[in-house]
């Protein structure tokens, strides 16, 4: 080891010649994880930092249809310093014939505990929101300009008249309060009670937000509250998790991102595999030499080993410096973007996990060039034959590759911690180099072919290219797997996305419901009815019982530590009864209770969902409905198709278990187009208190939620891109003394330098071109998988995005190849051959 350390430090004293190319992929690479990690952490911190602001308190106690009782209101008057009472439900603010949806709150004189209102003309909330003439209230601008109000206009919520005081620009708890279906209007709770939407059975949620002395042990205060109210249906959250939502989104998004760096580190890797083999070819009269004098191939691969492995840690070094000083310089830029605090600083642990994944893959892509060329015979190293003979390395070395290659898809699983996305991507970058080596190997062979075949005579420009791409030793299998991986991960993004957009919005069933409608009491119901049926254009209208509850048990056990982090389970879900089987309840097991049932308390569950919980039939649920435990027995379980955006409960129960209770009624109303404004404003007057949620509105809003999310994925694809067309200039830039050498020949032989440019163009564009087409076949499997297996939907092949990838494809290959063209062209024949003698 003391020589191999002497030559390759004597070695290195000529500079970086030939390892730029090595150094940028690996510091691309690392650099985008870097990034991802980074960010990630500071939105991490700035959550944890900022959590009773996201909040709203130290702690708050939510219920759902329902304030707290005296109970539970003495017992947090009595824990806290502070308790500030909210209410939050969806409305409809009315101006005239204009109607718009909004999520409304109604707050104390206490709100906010934590922060500030923001308000445009600037103001204190008290002041805007104070009785004077009419009650005053806040509204977003989005909400305003639709309803084309401004500051000192008034509109109506239910039955009562408002004054809009000024536009509410940020909420301090905004974050926290989850996902909306419209722009939020806050009210006082007093101006409230004579708008006739607060009643019994009507959908909406009280928070109680705490101010707690310094020092209090949250962990005993959520325990008190669990035993204390267990049965109340009471829900705890403090400041140590404000943004549950944003946190769980946060982490799976970086998680993500920095499997898609990881793809862009492969990228990467096939650079710095390339950069070491024409670093190697250019050595080889010293490799020839030193084992002429006797140097083993052990010698040879630690000499050239310990070059690529300083070189490497210069190139994570670089990475590492990137992706920290990234996000310190655009945390502004960022933290405008966000929702949410942020806190940009220095993070160790993301750069130690980019760190490992860049030392690892420089590790597993290095090894294979470096053990091929110590076992190449100096004979053959001499007649300039390095690229040939061995095909494989040792077995010993295939084995440390694979234990190097398992070691780093590890490591991705455990920082990720999402194992399955982990497992699949390693497996889809997997899969996509052999397919992309494969592809590589068959282009080789087809051009060959095809450049001998007939059809070919009289096209010397084209025979040319594909001899080039056929022929042994060119860059064919260097470009198609550089650039085929990156496109592949862009495609696949792009097909997800715009599958994603399809399933929300293009889509949906043959027949849509034109509104939901929420909140009808059960007087209203008849008249309700009567009113939507008499009005030209309605074609249908379902109507369903509508509670809200919360599983609490299984079978006498907390249904979180038998079923897990389950959607049905995290918080409250609809809820409603049925006497008689209802006509679209498709049972898939069990049977239907008797129409005139009146025994202990029945459910007929959703059958996808109870299976993923794990029931079957006969199994006791305890379900939380307005504070009071209601336990029944699973009879059946029903097929639910959701897709059909019809009225579909997880939970249905038979009638004499929840008639009692306090509810209102919900309604899908099926009608042309063309009906739907004048039925909107005809049910609006007449029923002041409903609310009534337009398709087409819910589904703007979910799209642009998957906006950003598209947005930061189609980044880190992008930066995939770049790493890959950094490795196609290095393949460009290793060929050129060879193109060099083939156009000395072609001008010797007469050619102009038109047909050689030519020639190389075509070159360039029949690689990018077969990158371009792997990539869609790959990119559109990995969009089928993710559809198919993770978000269940539907997949349809999207031609346009492939068109684009197949033309960038090209693109990026011909610019690539014609940066590095004019140093042939203008060589000189007789100085070239000369060389070569």
């Amino acid at each position: 080891m003391s020589v191999a350390w002497r030559i390759a430090r004597r070695e290195l004293r000529g500079g970086l010649r030939g390892f730029y190319i090595f150094l940028t992929c690996l510091a691309l690479g690392v650099a985008a994880i870097a990034a991802v990690g980074s960010v990630r952490s500071g939105i991490e911190a700035g959550l944890t930092q900022e959590g009773a602001a996201l909040l709203g308190g130290d702690a708050q106690a939510e219920f759902t249809y329902r304030f707290a009782s005296d109970e539970e209101r003495a017992w947090l008057d009595q824990i806290a310093l502070d308790v500030s009472e909210t209410v939050d439900f969806r409305s409809m603010a009315v101006v005239g014939d204009e109607r718009g949806l909004t999520q409304v709150r109604g707050v104390d004189d206490l709100y906010p505990l934590y922060g500030s209102v923001i308000l445009e003309p600037a103001m204190y909330i008290a002041e805007a929101l104070e009785m004077r003439d009419l009650p005053g209230a806040v509204m977003q601008p989005v909400l305003a300009a639709r309803l084309d109000i401004t500051v000192g206009d008034t509109f109506q919520l239910g039955e009562q008249e408002f004054e809009l005081r000024a536009l509410l620009q940020r909420e301090p708890d905004s974050a926290g309060a989850g996902f909306g279906l419209g722009p939020r209007t806050i009210v006082t709770m007093q101006g409230l009670e004579a708008s006739g939407l607060i009643t019994p059975g009507t959908l909406f949620e009280t928070e109680y937000r705490l101010r707690l002395a310094q020092g209090t042990d949250l962990n005993a205060l959520e325990t008190a509250a669990e035993d204390r109210f267990a049965d109340s249906g009471l829900r705890w959250r403090d400041s140590r998790n404000g943004a549950p939502g944003v946190a769980r989104f946060v982490e799976r998004l970086g998680a993500f991102l920095v499997l898609v760096g990881l793809s862009g580190l492969a990228v990467g890797g096939l650079g710095v595999s390339a950069a070491v083999r024409s670093y190697l070819d250019r050595k080889i009269d010293t490799i020839a030499t030193l084992k002429t004098l006797g140097a083993e191939g052990r010698v040879i691969f630690a000499i050239y080993f310990i070059q690529v492995g300083i070189l490497s840690v210069i190139g994570v070094t670089l990475g590492l410096i990137l992706g920290a000083l990234v996000p310190l310089a655009l945390g502004p830029v960022i933290e405008a973007q966000l929702p949410v605090p942020a806190v940009f600083t220095v993070y160790p642990g993301p750069l130690i996990e980019a760190a490992l994944y860049g030392l690892l893959t420089a590790a597993i892509f290095v090894i294979w060039p470096l053990a091929r060329a110590q076992d190449i015979r100096a004979a053959g190293l001499f007649r300039d034959v390095a690229g040939a003979g061995v095909t494989l390395p040792r077995v010993p070395y295939m084995i440390v590759i694979a234990v190097l290659a398992l070691g780093l898809v590890g490591l991705a699983t455990w920082f990720s911690g999402v194992w399955k996305l982990s497992l699949g991507a390693a497996g889809g970058i997997l899969a996509a180099l052999a397919i992309l080596a494969v592809m590589a190997w068959l282009v080789r062979i087809g051009a060959r072919s095809l450049a001998r075949a007939r059809i070919m005579r009289g096209r010397p420009e084209l025979r040319l290219a594909l001899g080039a791409v056929g022929g042994p030793g060119g860059e064919t299998s260097s470009v198609i797997l550089s650039l085929g991986l990156g496109l592949t991960v862009l495609a696949a993004v792009g097909q997800i996305e715009a599958n994603t957009r399809n399933a929300i919005s293009q889509d949906l069933p043959e027949i849509a419901p034109a509104y939901f409608f929420l909140d009808i009491q059960n007087a209203q119901l008849p008249e309700f009815l009567a009113t939507a049926q008499a009005e030209e254009g309605v074609t249908r209208i379902d109507t369903a019982p509508m509670l809200r509850g919360i599983l609490t048990q299984i079978n006498g056990q907390t249904a979180s530590e038998v079923a897990g982090p389950h959607w049905v389970l995290r918080g409250d879900r609809g809820v409603t009864y049925a006497g008689a089987q209802p006509e679209d309840a498709q049972i898939v097991e069990g049977t239907w209770w008797p129409d005139d049932y009146a025994g202990p308390p029945l459910i007929s569950f959703a059958a996808e969902e109870g299976a993923e919980l794990g029931l079957s039939i006969g199994d006791k649920l305890t379900i939380n409905v307005l504070g009071r435990d209601i336990e029944g027995e699973i009879a059946n379980f029903r097929a639910i198709e959701f897709g059909n955006l019809g009225i579909n409960f997880v939970i249905m129960m038979n009638e004499g278990a929840l008639a009692g209770a306090p509810h209102t009624h919900i309604a899908t109303l099926y009608a042309d187009e063309a009906a739907e404004g004048p039925l909107l404003r005809l049910l609006s007057r007449a029923f002041p208190n409903i609310t009534a949620i337009g398709v087409r509105d819910a589904i703007s809003r979910v799209s642009e939620a998957l906006g950003g999310l598209a947005a930061a994925t189609s980044y880190g694809a992008a930066a995939t891109l770049v790493t890959g067309f950094v490795v196609l200039i290095g393949a460009a830039a290793a060929g050129t003394r060879r193109r060099v050498f083939e156009a000395a020949v072609l001008k010797t032989v007469g050619a102009t330098r038109a047909r050689i440019l030519l020639s190389f163009a075509l070159r360039s564009a029949i690689l990018g071109i077969a990158a371009g087409c792997v990539a869609i076949a790959g990119g559109a499997l990995a969009g089928w998988a993710v559809m198919t297996f993770v978000m269940e939907a539907e997949f349809a092949f999207q031609g346009a995005s492939a068109l684009m990838i197949v033309i960038g494809g090209a693109l990026a290959s011909l610019l690539a190849g014609l940066a590095f063209a004019w140093a042939p062209l203008a060589a000189r024949p007789a100085r070239v051959l000369r060389s070569r003698d």
